[in-house]
């Protein structure tokens, strides 16, 4: 098999994504997602220039904390609590650049909402089943975290369109 790209990639190890409060973050990840905190870091903060050449951000950055967290059989989390005296205190909508969401198989796309209608959590519209494209077959609604992040829940119990004309797959959590 002839593979392009790096050497010995075997896939995502983890994401990172910076949250202006890490305690609230964790508490939604481990109470309303049902994630479980691997383990935690920090502080982290440079006298010299460490900062902006590891992580280019401005060399006075603090990192008070951070947190591995792990999602059922998906990717883990990586979480950061950032501070940085140039530092942009918006959340970028989906269509900014650096704009992001996370999005989590479900089941039961019923029963999910539910329980997140349930914990007070913001849906964003309804369920939307796709029937045409690649993507046909799949069930999915946006939600939102209380700093402000995209969250998505997708399920495709029957697969989806895309399956039917390729061998190629995406990643899928164990259904």
């Amino acid at each position: 098999m002839n593979r392009r790209g790096i050497p010995g990639n075997r896939g995502a190890d983890h994401f990172g994504f910076t949250v202006p409060d890490l305690r609230e973050a964790v508490e939604f990840f481990e109470d309303i997602i049902g994630a479980e905190v691997v383990y935690e870091i920090g502080p982290f903060e440079s006298e010299d220039n460490w900062m902006k050449e590891h992580l280019d951000v401005d060399p006075r950055t603090v990192i008070p904390k951070a947190a591995m967290v792990r999602c059922g059989n998906g990717s883990n989390f990586e979480i950061f609590e950032f501070r940085a005296p140039d530092q942009e205190k918006r959340m970028p909508k989906n269509s900014d650049w650096g704009g992001r969401h996370i999005a989590l198989y479900v089941d039961d796309m019923e029963k999910a909402v539910e329980y997140l209608k349930s914990r007070g959590v913001e849906i964003l519209g309804e369920p939307t089943l796709m029937t045409e494209g690649a993507n046909a077959g799949m069930t999915w609604v946006y939600f939102m975290s209380p700093w402000g992040m995209y969250f998505e829940l997708v399920s495709y119990e029957d697969g989806m369109s895309y399956e039917k004309e390729t061998k190629k797959r995406a990643f899928t959590p164990e259904r």
